[in-house]
């Protein structure tokens, strides 16, 4: 371990542990990717069976140091740890599911505690560089041993952005593409690689200028987020405002180009909220449908009614 390592916060240590036993699972599967067992969460959405055992590793570390902390997984969602502690762990055992499966080397191991809803602790660790991305709230964000900065530069036109596409139902590609359009006739390239959390990390390594993206979930951006802010950059939804963890949209970039970002993106948000909001409002409507079809049924199969000779003279 580096002399800046021995002198971190115990919990980012543990933390530490526990990225590099998940990416030592990650590392071993990687090389038997044609025996792996992929199940499909949604469409497009894959989970295998190395995210369940990095999330397993990474679980039994944690609650290893501290058994009164809680746990919100990728996988397991609420289910490990204590339910109403003020420390919780958000953990994505893989982010870059769907590039690990098909061998292309950019994924990560991503680590966050919060307590009262304020990231305190974060790590992302990429296995196929060996990187490790960490950070502790007022102490800075570092890579191996190299402190992070956000860039320095300040023109749009300049900048190198990176993003992720939707894919996921209710998601709308048009929409999207709209959005990818404004932002891309802007800037001097547009990157896709597809790990959040490794794109946040390299914002704050400088790497690239901004990134953006809808749809995303608390695990892919809690830990990302601490070191943008750690590394002086911003980090917010689409309209500039730090309430992002569960807006399901992200815009982080350095000061100056983050500024230049937001006017951009203002108009695309919400998207995401609101077409889920319309897609559930949308199966209500389909299942009331149903159930009232359903209950109208046993009428229809009934036989014809005879009526008695008195009856039918009184009708």
């Amino acid at each position: 371990m580096s002399s800046q390592q021995t002198s971190l916060h115990p919990m980012l240590n543990v933390a530490i542990k526990a990225a590099r036993a998940a990416g030592a699972i990650i590392n071993r599967a990687s090389m038997d990717l044609d025996v792996l067992k992929v199940n499909t969460k949604a469409p497009n959405d894959f989970v295998t069976e190395v995210d369940h055992a990095a999330e397993q590793v990474i679980i039994e570390t944690l609650l290893g140091a501290y058994p009164d902390h809680g746990i919100l997984a990728e996988e397991t969602g609420r289910e490990h740890g204590a339910k109403h502690s003020e420390f919780i762990w958000i953990i994505d055992p893989l982010d870059g599911t769907t590039n690990f499966i098909h061998g292309l080397p950019m994924y990560c191991v991503s680590i966050a505690l919060t307590h009262r809803g304020v990231v305190q602790q974060a790590v992302v660790y990429d296995p196929t560089r060996n990187d490790l991305f960490y950070a502790t709230k007022g102490r800075g964000a570092f890579l191996n041993d190299k402190r992070l900065r956000v860039s320095k530069r300040t023109r749009l036109s300049d900048s190198l952005v990176g993003t992720g596409f939707p894919y996921r139902r209710g998601d709308n590609p048009k929409r999207y593409l709209k959005m990818f359009e404004a932002v891309m006739t802007e800037v001097a390239g547009v990157r896709r690689p597809g790990a959040a959390a490794l794109d946040l990390c390299y914002v704050a390594a400088g790497y690239y200028d901004a990134f953006f993206e809808t749809g995303l979930q608390p695990w892919d951006v809690a830990a990302g987020s601490l070191m943008i802010t750690e590394a002086g950059g911003l980090i917010g939804n689409f309209t500039g405002e730090s309430d992002f963890l569960h807006q399901r949209e992200v815009l982080a970039g350095s000061p100056k180009i983050y500024g230049q970002m937001v006017p951009i993106l203002a108009p695309f948000t919400r998207v995401i909220k609101e077409e889920e909001e319309r897609a559930v409002a949308e199966e209500k409507q389909a299942t009331a449908a149903e159930v009232v079809t359903k209950t109208a049924e046993p009428a229809k199969k009934r036989g014809p009614v005879r009526l008695k000779k008195g009856e039918a003279d009184a009708a």
